[in-house]
């Protein structure tokens, strides 16, 4: 089996360093469920500037915003929305 790893951008960090500590536990626990079914199918899908398609998943209170790069193993966690 394969591991995926996620990266987070600065924006998607910030997000989370704005958070309460319950939260921020909760927001990573999301992170590690995005990471490790990189393959489960979003709630939807966009574009981003750069041709990629982005991938939204809805995981708790949160909207997970990524990306996944196959060959490095990495899910590159654009964005990360509090939706409460």
């Amino acid at each position: 089996m394969s591991v995926y790893r996620p990266v987070l951008f600065d924006q998607a960090a910030e997000s989370i360093m704005a958070l309460s500590r319950r939260q921020q536990r909760q927001a990573m626990q999301g992170i590690k469920s995005v990471a490790q079914h990189p393959f489960v199918p979003s709630d939807f899908s966009t574009t981003d500037t750069e041709g990629r398609t982005v991938e939204h998943r809805l995981i708790d209170a949160f909207v997970f915003s990524y990306w996944v790069d196959h060959a490095a193993r990495h899910v590159m966690i654009t964005e990360i929305e509090f939706t409460d």
